[in-house]
């Protein structure tokens, strides 16, 4: 086991390099193996290798400034990797009062013709939803 330490570190040395450098959007990309100088890398999903490919030449001028001497960068695809998408945060948009009232006028104001039927549903729908009236 003792023997194993020195490369354990350096793995999880060069993962932490790898993070700080890459976009958030590659957090579950893995150092498999850096040995003679080739770092491979590996990524949950074809997708994500792709958008990741385009990221080397940086990774590579960063890691080389940093000391780590990568002379070339492999990906492969671990398809069985289990890879949770992070949920997108939703932001809550909220009408000002005057903003509400307006929309409501408008919604009376427009003609009830075949045309304004489907706007006029969308306004009152829309009137409902920030008043709180069911």
């Amino acid at each position: 086991m003792a023997t194993l330490m020195p490369a354990i570190t350096r793995m999880a040395a060069l993962q932490k390099s790898c993070a700080a450098i890459l976009p958030a959007i590659f957090k579950s990309c893995d150092v498999m193996n850096f040995e003679g100088g080739q770092l491979v890398l590996s990524m949950p999903n074809a997708a994500l290798a792709a958008k990741l490919k385009q990221q080397l030449p940086k990774l590579q001028e960063r890691l080389l400034k940093d000391g780590w001497q990568v002379n070339a960068i492999r990906i492969k695809v671990q398809v069985g990797k289990n890879y949770v998408v992070p949920p997108v945060e939703r932001r809550v948009l909220t009408l000002s009062t005057a903003a509400v009232a307006s929309f409501a006028e408008l919604n009376e104001a427009l003609e009830d013709s075949k045309q304004n039927q489907a706007l006029k549903t969308a306004l009152a729908n829309m009137v409902r939803r920030n008043t709180g009236v069911k």
